[in-house]
């Protein structure tokens, strides 16, 4: 375990200008973390192409992926005091680093073995992924400021920035350069994380609460509530916008019979563009985070059902872009929601929260996908594409869209009541 004392830097002994170097760490590490996140799907046809690994076992990356972050959240939230926060925020990068020389170097060196080398590399980055989530929110949440709303709204549009930086520069190198020397690619990815580790050995860290303040009991109670609804609320929104994430490009070429580059380029590239937009307006503009986040949720279950309903292809495309727009304060916005209902939450309660988030982000796009598969092969599918002159696969995605705006839809009750229960509370 990371435990090696408790040298601690209360928010007075912070100069601005030391705080100032230690946000600027944690935006740069959430912008080297991206491609973890973004890198892999990249280069699942070269593997496939390269070490003859099938599909099957290229999506089981991605689940022990996310199974491997949620674990962390897990372990942090029941055993939070094992770890030391600054010793873990400064380890974090050079776990990134191993874990993507050892998702290059294994298959390079030991390509009968190249799926071992993808497994191990992607435990190991995944924790760091885990870490992050875990650490970086309640260092700029401890960090004196003005405006710590637009702080975190900014730490979070940065992923997005990330993984357009990680798509553009690692489309042209594969274009340029081919894909044989993908293992080039990922070891240039690993070196970010290395000046990013070095920023944080530089920087003075905040005190943070590894826990919540002790309360009363009925005081303890009503916090522990609220922090339930919270992580009720980020599961929501996180199975919202990754629902589409994941799906939105095969939605594109299977459901609206658009060509795979304009499903990635007005897809994936579009989406992530609209959510960084998104991210970075409210952090320049944004307030009252209760109201962004019932418009969001609002917002999500009229795109997905314009996507899946809406007969003209143009409509259903915008529809699907503009779901990276609506959700995009989703998940930064409950931890905006959290940190002014509830005070000093402590580091517990963001790992609880990249829990519900990271839960989410497994859940929808696993769940849109049974849906469409058991839709597509089902009788009525059949059926029902003959008077409709549709593909049972097309009715599936349809359905499984559908299906989706259901975690939006419950997201707006889940809004509304915690509106009302901390008016109460507060």
């Amino acid at each position: 375990m990371l435990y090696f004392g408790q040298p601690h830097i209360t928010i007075m002994e912070l100069t601005a200008k030391q705080a100032k170097h230690t946000k600027h760490a944690c935006y740069f590490a959430y912008l080297a973390m991206s491609s973890i996140f973004s890198l892999p799907p990249l280069l699942f046809n070269t593997f496939r192409a390269m070490y003859g690994i099938s599909y099957t076992l290229l999506g089981t990356l991605v689940l022990i992926n996310f199974c491997t972050q949620l674990t962390v959240d897990l372990i942090f939230t029941f055993f939070t005091k094992y770890f030391n926060p600054h010793k873990t925020v400064r380890i974090m990068p050079c776990l990134t680093t191993l874990g993507l020389l050892v998702y290059a170097l294994i298959p390079t060196f030991f390509p009968q073995i190249a799926y071992v080398g993808f497994v191990a590399g992607t435990v190991i980055f995944s924790i760091a992924a885990g870490l992050c989530e875990v650490m970086l929110s309640p260092t700029v949440a401890a960090l004196p400021s003005d405006n710590p709303d637009r702080d975190m709204s900014m730490l979070h549009s940065l992923y997005g920035w990330g993984v357009l930086m990680v798509i553009v520069i690692s489309t042209l190198f594969l274009r340029i350069f081919g894909t044989e020397y993908w293992m080039v690619l990922t070891l240039f990815w690993a070196m970010l994380p290395i000046a990013s580790c070095m920023l944080f050995c530089t920087s003075k860290l905040p005190e943070m609460d590894l826990t919540s303040q002790s309360d009363s009991a009925e005081a303890a109670k009503k916090k522990n509530f609220g922090l339930a609804l919270c992580v009720a609320c980020i599961f929501l929104g996180s199975a919202a916008e990754n629902a589409m994430t994941n799906w939105i490009s095969g939605y594109m070429e299977t459901a609206l019979h658009l060509p795979k580059v304009i499903g990635d380029i007005l897809g994936m590239a579009a989406f992530a563009m609209l959510l960084v937009l998104a991210r970075t307006l409210y952090a320049k503009y944004g307030k009252n985070i209760t109201a962004i986040l019932m418009y969001s949720m609002i917002g999500a279950v009229i795109c997905y059902l314009v996507a899946a309903l809406s007969p003209f292809v143009v409509l259903s495309m915008i529809a699907c872009m503009l779901t990276g727009f609506v959700t995009s304060m989703l998940w930064p916005g409950t931890l905006i929601l959290m940190e002014e209902k509830i005070p000093n939450p402590g580091v517990t309660a963001y790992a609880l929260m990249a829990a519900g988030g990271d839960f989410g982000a497994s859940v929808a796009p696993q769940m849109l996908g049974i849906i469409t598969d058991n839709v597509a092969a089902s009788n009525w599918a059949a059926e029902l594409s003959v008077n409709l002159a549709l593909t049972p696969d097309e009715i599936g995605m349809k359905v499984g869209m559908i299906a989706a705006a259901v975690f939006p839809l419950i997201g707006i009750g889940v809004v509304l009541y915690i509106k009302r229960y901390f008016a109460k509370v507060l």
